[in-house]
């Protein structure tokens, strides 16, 4: 870092012709005409610089004019405490005392994400409340918290992607200091810290940034905003200013990784991408601190080049989203097949996702009208590099009224998404609160004190889902605040008694997953997939839906054929374990390879394990394997057996054989339900 970077009191302003420095608030305040440097800094003149510096130390309050407008805030300010109109507050990261001198981090491959919004999350909604739940996080068995955006935006509420200043944070939530209570208390509990960022564009209200310099690309929009300069005249301080942001979370504040939110959006067109840039980083302050850092895309491309290494031409980052195993999951289970769904209600589409990671990889996408995404590469890119969810925030809370799964699921169907989910090769995450079967919606809100903004957002959401064919009247007003307040968790939900039969579930299969490393340990393509079953033969093929989405992360809440509606039964092999789940509508009879398979956890108490000479009726004096149930039993209705002409799925592709090494048993399911078996070395 250049030495006028530390200068306290200087800042990057290459576009007014004259700044100062406002030290103070009010009467007391004084103008300090700051000296410009050939590079568009601009810094306090020596003879002041120890005041400045010591005031700023103290907290003091400090902004800047340019060309005699103002006083706006600092771009890289630590604190906001009146606001992102208001003047900035001097903070100092380094004066916390950190108790975390044992902590190495943790990798990701292995572990399980935990997405939550701080507002949200308990009924305080800041940091401090939430650092109170973090001993239940931890007995669930979750690797890593990952935190919506907390940097500053204005007003109360938001879900955080309207943030203007990125280096200070939302001091509703408790401020700088409060984020690294929490960053501490995690760390103490065993638990890794995942930052959302935002480097995409800027919210619409309280963004000066482009009246000190050309931060923004005038007519590049994003869908959200202008684009950052990434690749245009002076963007070498504009890539500076995000990779210093970076290292603020990674080093300053500790967390354990970043997710960067939709690089899909960044235009940038140099030959070392700002992606490349930030891989970089993180591998240079995590070789200097000992402690791993790793980083998340979101992606819309499916494009593996994002996590293969460097070597093969790839960026090198730790991770990327899958959207496609949501939406496969969400149609196997609702049957809803509106919007970007459509394409999902291919039969085979679960199982190409669990088997190469993608279902569009340079296949034909019907929403997007063109081909979409390449094929994942086994030797490059680990199956835990591709995070994975059945809820997160986007494919909630841009529904039309924020309706968890929840909403058309009952317990058997959410205990199958939980298994299809944490038992799979990739990388699970949880969407907060999902754990125990949440049914609090999680809506769209703001709280823009700006009437004409927060009018155009109101109008905005009610055209969006008119286009759709939604009612306006069932469409949550953005503004009001009772839309916050029902998107908090009700935690009295966690403990009636599906909700703690939910919870334990989750419990053991995470635990399982430590049990059978295998599950995600090894090779993607070492994922050996099995689908068969009465009727439409697959899961997946399920009936349409109501009022859908429209684009990526804004589906609607159609109908649907409801809970099991994909039909037939699916199943992965991974190297020591065998995943089975059955969406119905009767009982499943799935084979399993070798013998002396053990029921590892199941989500019927029903679930056995048979010799095949039972399948075609009762065994005769072979009373089956008990299952290994979390909570008290479930009751599941039918009666009818589904077939077992079973077909093996390799890269998308199925043959007629059953699963190589079949040794005659198999694993009996009823009706809708999961179940994860050991397999015998």
């Amino acid at each position: 870092m250049s030495e006028h970077r530390t200068v306290l009191g200087s800042v990057w302003a290459p576009t007014p012709e004259r700044v100062e420095l406002v030290l103070g608030a009010g009467a007391a305040s004084e103008r300090i005409p700051l000296e410009r440097r050939d590079d568009g800094w601009w810094q306090p003149p020596g003879v002041v610089r120890d005041r400045v510096a010591a005031a700023l130390a103290h907290g003091e309050r400090y902004g800047y004019t340019l060309d005699g407008d103002g006083p706006f805030p600092d771009p890289r300010s630590f604190r906001q405490p009146e606001g992102v109109h208001a003047l900035s507050a001097g903070f100092d990261p380094h004066d916390h005392e950190w108790a975390d001198a044992g902590w190495e981090g943790r990798a990701l491959a292995g572990s399980s994400v935990y997405e939550l919004h701080v507002g949200t999350f308990t009924p305080e909604g800041t940091f401090d409340a939430a650092a109170q739940r973090l001993p239940y996080l931890a007995r669930l068995g979750v690797g890593f918290v990952e935190l919506l955006p907390v940097n500053a935006f204005n007003g109360t509420h938001n879900w955080g992607y309207d943030g203007v200043l990125w280096y200070a944070v939302h001091e509703q939530y408790g401020g700088p200091a409060g984020y690294q209570r929490f960053v501490d208390a995690a760390h103490e509990a065993g638990i890794g810290v995942v930052q959302d960022v935002v480097y995409n564009h800027l919210g619409p209200s309280g963004n000066y940034l482009p009246r000190f310099g050309p931060y923004l690309l005038p007519g590049a929009a994003t869908g959200w905003g202008d684009a950052l300069n990434l690749d245009g005249p002076e963007s070498d301080e504009v890539r500076a200013y995000i990779l210093e942001n970076a290292r603020m979370w990674l080093e300053d504040y500790r967390v354990d990784g970043l997710r960067l939110d939709a690089v899909h959006a960044f235009m940038d067109r140099r030959a070392v991408t700002l992606l490349e840039e930030l891989a970089d980083l993180a591998e240079e302050v995590e070789a200097r601190t000992g402690r791993t850092k790793v980083l998340i895309a979101e992606s819309d491309m499916n494009n593996p080049r994002l996590i293969a290494p460097r070597d093969v031409g790839g960026y090198a980052l730790g991770a990327q989203w899958s959207d496609d195993f949501h939406h496969a999951v969400h149609v196997a289970l609702t049957g809803e097949t509106a919007g970007y769904y459509a394409d999902f209600a291919d039969p085979a589409a679960l199982a190409k996702v669990l088997g190469g990671g993608f279902y569009h990889d340079g296949t034909y996408s019907s929403f997007r009208e063109r081909s979409h995404g390449r094929p994942v590469d086994p030797d490059a890119v680990h199956p835990s590099q591709l995070v994975v969810c059945t809820q997160n925030h986007d494919q909630v809370g841009n529904r039309a009224v924020g309706d968890r799964p929840s909403s058309v699921l009952g317990y058997e169907g959410l205990a199958v998404a939980a298994v299809l989910n944490l038992a799979g090769p990739f990388t699970p995450m949880l969407f907060m609160g999902e754990e125990y079967g949440a049914r609090t919606p999680w809506q769209f809100f703001t709280s823009h004190p700006e009437p004409e903004l927060a009018e155009a957002t109101r109008a905005g959401r009610l055209e969006e889902f008119a286009r759709m064919g939604w009612d306006p009247a069932v469409v949550p007003d953005p503004q009001d605040p009772e839309t916050f307040q029902r998107s908090k968790l009700d935690w009295d939900e966690a403990d009636a008694p599906d909700g703690r039969r939910l919870l334990e579930l989750y419990r053991r299969l995470l635990e399982v997953r430590s049990e059978l490393p295998g599950l995600w340990e090894g090779r993607l393509d070492e994922t050996e997939v099995l689908v068969g079953g009465a009727g439409s033969g697959a899961p997946g093929s399920g009936g349409g839906a109501g009022p859908g989405g429209s684009g990526p992360g804004d589906a609607g809440s159609g109908g649907g054929a409801g809970p099991g509606a994909g039909r037939g039964w699916i199943a992965w092999r991974r190297p020591g374990a065998l995943v089975c789940v059955n969406f119905g509508p009767g009982p499943a009879d799935i084979p399993v390879p070798g013998r002396g398979a053990t029921i590892a956890v199941a989500t019927d108490e029903r679930t056995q394990l048979l010799p095949t000479t039972s399948v075609s009726g009762t065994p005769t004096g072979v009373s089956g394997t008990p299952a290994r149930v979390p909570g008290p039993p479930t009751s599941v209705s039918g009666t009818h057996k589904g077939a077992i002409s079973a077909f093996r799925v390799r890269d998308g592709s199925s043959s007629g054989a059953a699963a190589s090494g079949h040794g005659g048993e198999m694993v009996r399911l009823p009706g809708l339900a999961g179940v994860v078996l050991a397999l015998s070395t």
